[in-house]
């Protein structure tokens, strides 16, 4: 674990729902209409010291600085590729760590948002699965991730949908993000509600290795996209690649997929597959996977491999990828290939990780 940063022991409000930001001002004397006050400051106007509050009676004010804080976490690393992708390597109050990507576009740009510090999954191609599990996330650590990211790019008050610089979350950082589910829920709400930083539910996706039992459940609380770290089309081979396979196999992962509450023509579940040289790349695999999709609205989304210190694969080759997307394409579902972004700075698909490591004195955060 890293050095913990100086511990401020007031309670954060960023994170609490708007019930939970009622009782804590009730039970400080403050009126309930503070609730939208004090929502509208911190998630629309992005502020993080009270006295700018001006909305807000100053003994309000003082009163809320002495119980309260609205922190961001420590930026411990902050590097930019020579393709302008960033990536933040981040610290919490207790020493733990986690990675945040930035990947700018022309006219929009995704925030990779980490649920988790470490991964449970120890996924055979992915750098975050060397990584052991440390902790969960709380909802106050991830929207912070999204809140630090609009700091650095000087994107408050909430801009309108078709200016933002950061337009798109995506749960693709560390961390399996429905095995800390109520967490993420939680931080994905305050992140939708349309009074703060009011980013639709359409510009947010969430991606599962396959935690079946959870994913129904984000369909209908949240509707946000789906993504499906599939990588395989066997199971045989899924069990080497993407251990959960093991208790939640290829087909009861489809069947869920086929039932996703958000899922239809117009918003696709992706399915997110990594191209391993003579692993999982032949002319097969690619029918196999038209065949396995069949009936779900989905693309396909091929990712080349992204290399990392000690990775035991090599990348398929562009022909290769080319002749799998070909495939894939002529039988109806887009299939795009990933441009890898953020290679040289360790920031591309697959190659996130810390140093922070579980003690044991550390308890998961619920």
């Amino acid at each position: 674990m890293s050095k913990k940063t100086e511990i401020d022991h007031r309670v954060d409000l960023v994170g609490l729902d708007r019930d939970e930001l009622l009782r804590k001002l009730i039970a400080i004397d403050e009126k309930p209409f503070r609730v939208k006050q004090l929502w509208h400051w911190m998630y629309f106007q992005g502020r993080k010291d009270f006295s700018e509050m001006t909305s807000l009676a100053k003994m309000s004010r003082t009163n809320l600085n002495n119980l309260f804080k609205i922190r961001r976490p420590e930026v411990v690393l902050n590097k930019i590729s020579s393709d302008l992708a960033r990536k933040w390597l981040l610290r919490y109050e207790d020493g733990n760590e986690v990675e945040m990507v930035y990947i700018p576009e022309t006219d929009r740009g995704a925030l990779c948002v980490s649920s988790q510090v470490g991964c449970t999954l120890s996924c055979s191609f992915c750098h975050t699965g060397t990584q052991n599990i440390v902790r969960n996330l709380s909802a106050s650590e991830i929207v912070n991730q999204f809140m630090l990211a609009r700091d650095h790019y000087d994107e408050w008050p909430t801009p309108k949908d078709g200016k933002r610089k950061i337009s798109n979350i995506v749960l693709m950082g560390m961390g399996e993000p429905l095995f800390n589910y109520d967490n993420v829920a939680k931080a994905l709400k305050i992140v939708m509600d349309a009074e703060g930083i009011a980013l639709s539910r359409r510009r947010i996706t969430l991606s599962t290795s396959g935690v079946v039992p959870k994913i129904k459940k984000c369909g209908t609380e949240l509707g946000v996209n789906l993504a499906i770290s599939l990588h395989a089309v066997t199971d045989d081979l899924r069990d080497q690649l993407v251990p959960i396979n093991k208790k939640w196999p290829i087909a009861e992962l489809l069947r869920a997929c086929k039932d996703y509450p958000a899922a239809n023509n117009a918003r696709r579940i992706t399915f997110e597959y990594v191209m391993l040289k003579g692993i999982n790349d032949s002319v097969t695999d690619a029918r196999e996977l038209v065949r396995l999709i069949k009936g779900i609205p989905a693309k396909v989304n091929l990712i080349p491999f992204n290399p990392w210190p000690g990775a035991p694969f090599d990348g398929s080759s562009r022909k290769t990828i080319n002749q799998f997307a070909s495939i894939v394409n002529k039988a109806g579902y887009s299939s795009p290939v990933r441009n890898p972004r953020g290679r040289d700075i360790l920031a591309a698909c697959g190659q996130l990780k810390s140093s922070s490591k579980k003690s044991l004195n550390t308890r998961s955060k619920s």
